[in-house]
């Protein structure tokens, strides 16, 4: 079992967004590679089934019932952050979701509880790959 989570201890939430948007655009690049896609411009086409604000809010939502209490403390954190510059073309509630989602990722990332990341990754891939039928 992990030990606790210290809100203190962590970088700032919106640092840890910051981070875990990276996180999970690598993990993105790496499933569509694994999974074959070679060609850049497909890369890039499928890719957007998952990095747009609404995919992360989706994937949020579909990984929010198993979060711990300590993870459900810092997504609160980045859901109310005050700083967050929202994209024109995104729901303020998709938004701030995205924004959670991503501080997840850089905390489990900075955390070092890489078979948490892992999981939850997977789960949240897994659950958006119908919106790749949804491109044009």
């Amino acid at each position: 079992m992990d030990a606790p989570i210290r809100q203190s201890e962590l970088p700032d939430v919106l640092a840890l967004a910051f981070l875990g948007d990276a996180i999970f655009s690598h993990a993105v690049r790496s499933m569509l590679v694994a999974r074959g896609v070679s060609r850049a411009g497909e890369l890039t086409r499928l890719s957007q089934a998952y990095v747009t604000a609404e995919a992360q809010s989706e994937g949020f939502l579909l990984i929010e019932p198993t979060l711990s209490e300590g993870e459900r403390a810092l997504v609160r954190r980045a859901e109310n952050s005050k700083h967050l510059n929202r994209p024109k073309h995104a729901a303020p509630a998709d938004y701030r979701r995205a924004t959670a989602l991503e501080a997840l990722f850089g905390m489990l990332e900075t955390t070092g509880r890489t078979d948490r990341l892992k999981e939850i990754a997977d789960r949240v891939l897994s659950g958006l790959s119908h919106r790749e039928a949804e491109l044009p």
